[in-house]
């Protein structure tokens, strides 16, 4: 049965944003801060400032206490590596934790097309973080110890979660996926997507995940005892918001 693919409200923000600058491509040799800023510009650009309707002064004044977190989340990055290969690897990212989904989809883009969903809003709000995520306050966090799990692909996310748990990691939820893809667009390879354990809906066995669909970042989601040899589970090793850990 074919699913509904989710049409995004006329003129929202992130759908009209023009595609985000080659120039502000990630660089391995940046420094945090100065990788941070990149983000924050990628946000900006993307028009993530008027979709949580505030200037783009008051957008950035809210993110400057991460700031002197961030050196810290990259060095306990690097001390709690992923079990995938370093390309598998994402220091930190930026999270936006109070956007609604579909409204940040858009936002992901392979090139020039823009991402797109199947989970509707209705089912989009039923999605809760799990137990054994611990986000913390505030409408922004860095997500520190990124890796996208092609580890597991072809495991299913039941197990791939019970794994990363005993490792001590932490599954990623949809914002912080949709942060992920947002920020860092490349990590969005063929064959090597994700699921996103850190989100369900508490009342069946579906858990989200981001694909390549028609050449397009897709959100979707998989059932948690299905294996795809196309999709992994990504995890993170630390959360840091603005005040210190």
């Amino acid at each position: 049965m074919p699913v509904d693919v989710v049409t995004p409200p006329e003129h929202l923000p992130t759908f009209e944003a023009p595609s985000s600058p080659a120039a502000l491509a990630f660089d391995p040799a940046a420094s945090p801060e100065d990788e941070l800023a990149r983000q924050v510009q990628v946000y900006v650009d993307l028009r993530f400032p008027q979709l949580l309707g505030q200037s783009e002064a008051e957008f950035r004044d809210l993110l400057v206490p991460l700031r002197d977190r961030v050196a810290d989340v990259a060095a306990k990055a690097a001390d709690q590596a992923g079990p995938g290969p370093d390309d598998d690897r994402v220091p930190f990212v930026l999270v936006l934790a109070d956007s609604p989904p579909n409204d940040v989809v858009p936002a992901m883009r392979l090139g020039t097309r823009t991402g797109f969903s199947v989970i509707d809003d209705e089912e989009a709000r039923t999605y809760r973080t799990i137990d054994a995520v611990d986000a913390p306050d505030g409408a922004a966090y860095l997500l520190g110890g990124v890796d996208v799990g092609s580890t597991y692909l072809n495991v299913t996310p039941e197990a791939a979660l019970a794994a990363i748990t005993q490792a001590g990691r932490t599954p990623l939820t949809i914002a912080e996926g949709l942060a992920l893809v947002v920020l860092r667009p490349d990590m969005l390879r063929p064959n090597r997507c994700f699921s996103l354990a850190g989100s369900r809906t508490g009342t069946n066995q579906r858990v989200p995940a981001i694909w390549i669909s028609q050449r397009r970042p897709k959100l979707g989601w998989c059932w948690d005892r299905n294996p795809h040899t196309w999709l992994g589970t990504a995890s993170a090793s630390v959360r840091q918001g603005a005040a210190p850990a």
